[in-house]
């Protein structure tokens, strides 16, 4: 006898919980209710919107403004071909319904409707490109999801998307009583239960792509908002804000490239302002004295190197560093300041003799690697140059004999003495205007070396504090073998440190000709492109992988108007500030970027 009843399927203890329970149940919300005009979808809500009449020309990009909308959208587009046979048996339709109206309105004497007319005309051109096959027709449908926390805030967003579509002439309606389906169609499901769908040809399609928008990506569903952040300026495609937190990124590194007058300084004095806002200590190299006016607005202590009695000496070691190389730190960090101050790495003969002329300065001043003798008075570089002076070898007599501008020459102010200023509280700035030329570089690594003293020593309770320091006009050091070495050890290291490493430059084949200025801005997790020269655009290009629309862009780009690149986000973005932040900012000089 036939069993005409059906097996029970046997469960095997093998099977996944997304095939036992449904895909559904594993990755789906915990409940959806449907409700007339919305659906309550786990704890958020959402309504869907149908869109029910298009303009009768469309341009590029047109639906930018609803992707480009300042929270979360879904918006669908479903694209199913039309065959040729039923395409063109469609237009056959559709041409001898606009010929008979308009041959019945001359038949009875009546006025032609110009709306009738373009239908028609547009008709027999649609049917010419597809009957040459230069064209083909689509059904499409297109539906949007609006998310919100709230039923409140639902309402209002409905009405912003509404009004927002309306201004690129899209009409929607709710899908009322069929939200459930609706939503369902917005699913990476591929079924369009809706069939709201409207005839198009493969031009008006096109420019619907890229589905991309011009602003930042806002917060995946079910990812808090960023916390952080601050205002970069507002997107002159859309019109939204760019806010940017660079403490979320891999790193709080940065740079920024622009040619001169670009508006850079402008813009980091703006980033600066905000971010002692947001509680983080800003220490600022200032080669043009051009953050004075900021830095005495709001309490900041500035150090002038180069002015009377403004000394740094490099051997100091931190006072709070109790780590067993610390003494050993100091002495490789002096090797790397000769190589600057001589402009190139001194020979392993003179290097050795310096190595051992370092050792013997510190063992004189009854300084060694006990941490209970760092407390005591460090020499001095005339104390290094009087120590190889002592070795009585032809390599020690001519490194100290190199090294005599800066220990008894026309140099030896900057270095002629104990260390006079140290730096405090959340904003310092280091200005070395005051410099000569000679002693730019240097001066500038030795504020480098003060400030990373500050940030490398180890807390010893809590959290350190966020750090940003900034170097402005950056070619100065990247120019220098040695120097752009130092600088990109600190792009390495801050990440670790809770600390941040802002370079800014115009000289842009400084940073990008080299591998260490590459290797900087490898390590930047945000960039920062303002207006850039004819001559450089190319190579900006390249380095950073711009398309020819972003090239032409940084070419024409306004004062303070730029590209915002990290990672696989772009943005533009044009600083803004208000009235006292733009008093702050516009600088001191007449030859500010301001």
């Amino acid at each position: 006898m036939k069993n005409l009843l059906p097996r029970k399927p046997i469960a095997h203890d093998t099977d996944s919980p997304a095939a036992s329970a449904g895909l559904s149940h594993v990755l789906g919300p915990s409940g959806v209710v449907n409700m007339p005009r919305y659906l309550q979808v786990g704890d958020g809500y959402a309504a869907v919107l149908m869109v029910t009449g298009y303009p009768a020309e469309v341009g590029v990009a047109w639906l930018d403004p609803l992707l480009g909308w300042p929270g979360r959208l879904d918006v669908v587009v479903y694209i199913d071909p039309l065959t040729g046979p039923a395409a063109a048996a469609g237009l056959r339709r559709q041409r001898a319904r606009l010929e008979s109206n308009r041959r019945t309105d001359t038949d009875k004497g009546r006025l032609l409707d110009p709306a009738a007319e373009a239908a028609a005309d547009d008709a027999a051109e649609l049917a010419d490109r597809i009957a040459r096959g230069h064209s083909k027709l689509f059904r499409v449908g297109l539906y949007l999801c609006v998310h919100a926390a709230s039923l409140d805030e639902l309402q209002e967003s409905i009405a912003q998307v509404r009004a927002v579509a309306a201004s690129v002439l899209l009409d929607t309606q709710p899908a009322t009583w069929r939200q459930l389906q609706g939503w369902i169609s917005t699913l990476p499901l591929a079924t369009d239960t809706l069939r709201m769908r409207r005839v198009m040809d493969t031009e008006a399609i096109a420019t619907m792509f890229p589905l991309a928008s011009p602003d930042l990506p806002a917060p995946l569903p079910g990812q808090p908002a960023p916390a952080g952040g601050l205002l970069y300026g507002l997107n002159p495609d859309s019109g939204g804000v760019v806010w940017w937190d660079r403490w979320s990124q891999h790193n709080a590194n940065s740079v920024v490239l622009a040619r001169s007058g670009a508006g850079k300084s402008y813009f980091v004095k703006l980033e600066v302002l905000r971010s002692l806002a947001d509680g983080v200590a800003v220490s600022v190299i200032d080669p043009d004295n051009e953050y004075r006016r900021l830095a005495d607005a709001v309490g900041a202590v500035t150090i002038a190197l180069g002015a009377g009695g403004v000394r740094l000496n490099p051997l100091d070691i931190p006072p709070g560093d109790r780590r067993g190389d610390a003494l050993t730190r100091r002495a490789l960090f002096l090797h790397t300041l000769v190589a600057v101050l001589l402009g190139e790495q001194p020979p392993p003969a003179e290097r050795a003799a310096l190595d051992k002329a370092i050792i013997a300065a510190y063992t004189a001043a009854g300084i060694c690697n006990d941490p209970g003798t760092w407390g005591r008075q460090a020499p001095l570089l005339r104390d290094v140059s009087a120590a190889l002076a002592e070795q009585g070898t032809a390599a020690a007599e001519t490194l100290a004999a190199r090294l005599t501008p800066w220990v008894s020459g026309s140099f030896r102010d900057l270095f002629d003495g104990p260390t006079t200023h140290a730096p405090h509280g959340q904003l310092a700035v280091w200005s070395t205007r005051h410099l000569p030329d000679e002693l730019r570089a240097p001066g500038m690594l030795l504020a480098l070396d003060a400030i990373w003293r500050d940030v490398d020593v180890p807390g010893n309770t809590g959290q350190p504090p966020r750090r940003l320091v900034i170097v402005d006009e950056a070619w100065m050091l990247l120019k220098d073998g040695q120097g752009a070495k130092f600088l990109y050890r600190l792009s390495k290291s801050a990440r670790k440190r809770r600390a941040g490493l802002a370079v800014i430059t115009q000289d842009v084949g400084d940073l990008l000709g080299s591998d260490l200025g590459q290797a900087v801005i490898a390590n930047a997790a945000t960039q920062i492109l303002l207006r850039q020269a004819a001559q450089s655009v190319d190579a900006v290009a390249d380095s950073f992988g711009l398309t020819a629309g972003e090239a032409r862009l940084l070419l024409s780009a306004r004062i303070g108007e730029g590209l915002l690149i990290s990672g696989a986000h772009r943005v533009c973005f044009h600083a803004v500030a208000s009235k006292k932040e733009h008093r702050l900012c516009i600088g001191d000089l007449e030859v500010d970027d301001a």
